[in-house]
């Protein structure tokens, strides 16, 4: 018999699987392409399963046509619906060296290639999390799961309403930030990001909604040079947390304003 695939909680790839079966993640089960059995990254990955009890199956061609994603590489898992974290409990973690904390605030990006990229920097770059609206958002799914290859097993994510969150992380002495390309919002370079720093990316086209914008701190923009007016949100995203971690890296004696808010 055939078994039904439930396609939200499906880890589709060599790399995602392995990522997902590192991290400890129960997984239900796992489906391999019985052509792929010599593999030798795959037979890693089902010594593995084997030491922790995970049931495999070895399927034919048929098995896989059903799958929609076309990147599963011959392997697929079948996860526990993700578990989503609560703001609570990222704003309860705190890097062990004393690092600044760092939380990613998605504003309704529905691409999950996007979230999933995101994410898999936010993991990178040591965030304490990330926040994703409950609706008009793409949430954790297949995609952004292969999409953040892993990460999203090692990052807590929470879905809240997003202007709430904000109030919340500000309550909390986390300065919000919102990356908006307008004239008048701050070159990121020139911008004080040596503090508790919530960083709120909107979707592309869309930008930040006016309540977001209203409820940031400061907005922060990348210089353009050249003829486009903006980057793709994930990478976008992942140079103001690169530039963010690289400012939260020199002596606070460096920087201008700490503790108070920028003046512009």
């Amino acid at each position: 018999m055939t078994p039904s695939l439930d396609f939200d909680d499906l880890i589709y790839g060599i790399h995602a699987v392995s990522e997902a079966l590192a991290a400890g993640e129960a997984l239900r089960r796992i489906h391999v392409a019985a052509n792929r059995t010599r593999d030798g990254v795959l037979r890693e990955l089902l010594a593995k399963a084997n030491e922790r009890d995970i049931p495999v199956r070895f399927e034919r061609r048929d098995f896989f046509d059903r799958v929609p994603f076309k990147a599963h590489q011959g392997v697929v898992a079948l996860a526990q619906p993700f578990t989503y974290a609560s703001l609570h409990d990222i704003l309860a973690r705190r890097q062990a060296d004393g690092t600044r904390r760092l939380v990613v605030v998605l504003d309704h990006l529905t691409d999950p290639h996007n979230v999933g990229a995101i994410v898999r920097t936010a993991e990178a770059q040591g965030a304490a999390g990330l926040v994703l609206p409950p609706r008009r958002s793409a949430g954790v799914n297949a995609t952004v799961r292969k999409a953040a290859a892993g990460a999203a097993e090692h990052l807590p994510i929470a879905r809240a309403n997003i202007a709430d969150a904000i109030r919340t992380l500000k309550r909390a002495g986390v300065w919000v930030v919102g990356a908006d390309p307008a004239p008048e919002s701050i070159e990121v370079t020139a911008a004080d990001l040596d503090r508790d720093l919530a960083l709120v990316v909107g979707a592309e086209g869309a930008g930040l909604s006016h309540l977001v914008k209203r409820e940031c701190d400061y907005l922060i923009r990348l210089p353009m040079r050249g003829k486009v007016a903006s980057l793709n949100a994930s990478v976008a995203a992942a140079i103001l947390m690169y530039e963010a971690r690289r400012q939260q890296g020199m002596p606070a004696s460096s920087l201008t304003g700490e503790g108070e808010p920028p003046i512009y």
